[in-house]
């Protein structure tokens, strides 16, 4: 055999990697791949994901059709996040604090600019599937991780201060679980009635193991808020009544279960009563600092009602009515821990509304049937309600899982609408019988 008949399949493989990378199908398979590896790595490192991001964002750009992408962003799903950021921006103006926290304070809202690419990169990728399917596969290696490191604190990966959290923070693991528990549940059942018992039996293995972990591990007291409403979601979009009742009588059961088998649970329920206690003698406690976050924000925003304090001015705020105060009262915060205020505080009743318009069109958005509908309408309930206990919407994990959550599953349920279609992916269709 010649040289030259040796070398021939290394060029013709080198052939097809510069022939990839200028067909449009497979930058586009890159850019999926890459969002795929950054929903994965979103559970474990917010610098790993922040990475993987920005090179999602490079590789997409070249794949824009300019003029597509831009009429696109006067749907009200794209405009009102850009409108969220841009109130953020011009809010700088009139804020009393040093340019530092002003600009400071509009990095929180900016991670709403990606979803309008998001939403238009997964409207024409048939791909969004093995994003969802990537972040539950991370979360159910977290949760496995979970259990281990409860047992065996010294093999957790960061140095997390509460057992059972391997990474980062219980409320971060709670919110990932709870959504990824209440997602996979549709699933159970119909599997189940396609007489696909391995594949239902996995899925119920999964949603177990999750609420296992949120009862008896480790769990952020809002879970017990927005645990319930999710599952209110699913009976209304998936089961009969008669279904829906005996789902609610087996939760009751397993309440009461959980309640006399838990004692963790039982005492983040009683830390309630005694931080309210705590609260009223001005010592400083989770339940207590809400509280008094809440009381003193709601007067920053009655003193600038309209517009409000400007970005950045929460911590501002809070030092000034911090001077000469003692224990609880002379906490200091950037987070009021509520969204809803943290908007207030900073925009006044203009950002309440360009908040709750955002909301409500992305909850427009997943109306019917499929799996992107189902995923989106999830993700956007529970970043809606656990917002009364946390600033969700501005927080690194939660906001992001908002954010790709609308992105690809809204770009997925505009495509399946574009082609004439249902949604993809999600095994149940029709509506619950009474």
């Amino acid at each position: 055999m010649t040289e030259a008949t040796r070398s021939t399949p290394r060029v013709s493989k080198l052939s097809v990697v510069f022939a990839a990378w200028h067909d449009p199908a497979a930058r586009i398979l890159n850019v999926d791949l890459l969002a795929v590896l950054a929903a994965a790595f979103l559970p474990w490192s917010t610098s790993g994901f922040s990475i993987l991001l920005v090179l999602w964002l490079i590789a997409l750009v070249p794949t824009l059709d300019a003029r597509t992408f831009l009429r696109s962003l006067y749907h009200p799903v794209c405009l009102l996040p850009l409108a969220l950021v841009a109130l953020a921006v011009v809010g700088t103006l009139w804020a009393d604090g040093p340019w530092q926290d002003r600009i400071r304070g509009i990095s929180p809202a900016v991670k709403l600019l990606a979803i309008p690419f998001l939403l238009y990169h997964f409207e024409r990728s048939p791909r969004g599937a093995w994003v969802f399917i990537a972040f539950l596969a991370s979360c159910g290696l977290l949760m496995g991780l979970s259990w281990i490191v409860l047992f065996a604190p010294e093999l957790k990966l960061t140095a997390a201060k509460n057992a059972g959290v391997p990474v980062k923070n219980y409320i971060d693991q709670s919110q990932e679980f709870a959504l990824c528990m209440v997602a996979l549940t549709p699933f159970v059942i119909t599997l189940y009635k396609r007489h696909r018992y391995a594949a239902a039996v996995a899925c119920a293995a999964l949603v177990l193991g999750f609420f296992a972990n949120m009862a008896f591990v480790v769990s952020a007291r809002a879970a017990l808020i927005y645990v319930p409403v999710l599952l209110i979601v699913f009976a209304f979009m998936h089961l009969s009544r008669r279904a829906s009742a005996l789902l609610f009588a087996g939760l009751v059961v397993a309440a009461m279960t959980v309640w006399f088998t838990s004692p963790y649970l039982r005492a983040r329920i009683a830390d309630i009563s005694v931080e309210y206690e705590e609260y009223q003698q001005n010592i400083p406690g989770s339940t207590g600092r809400r509280l008094e976050y809440w009381q003193k924000s709601l007067g920053f925003f009655a003193g600038a009602p309209l517009f409000g304090n400007g970005t950045g001015s929460t911590r501002h705020l809070f030092e000034r009515e911090a001077v000469g105060q003692t224990g609880l009262a002379a906490e200091v915060t950037k987070n009021p821990h509520n969204q809803t205020l943290n908007v207030a505080v900073q925009w006044g009743i203009t950002g309440i509304v360009a908040l709750y318009a955002m909301w409500m069109a992305h909850l427009l958005l997943f109306r019917g049937e499929g799996l992107a509908n189902w995923i989106g309408l999830l993700v956007v309930v529970e970043n809606l309600v656990s917002s009364l206990f946390n600033s969700h919407l501005f927080d690194f994990v939660e906001g992001w899982m908002y954010v790709l959550g609308v992105g690809i599953a809204g770009g997925m349920s505009l495509g399946a609408r574009r082609r004439g279609g249902k949604s993809p992916g999600l095994p149940i269709s029709g509506a619950p019988e009474a």
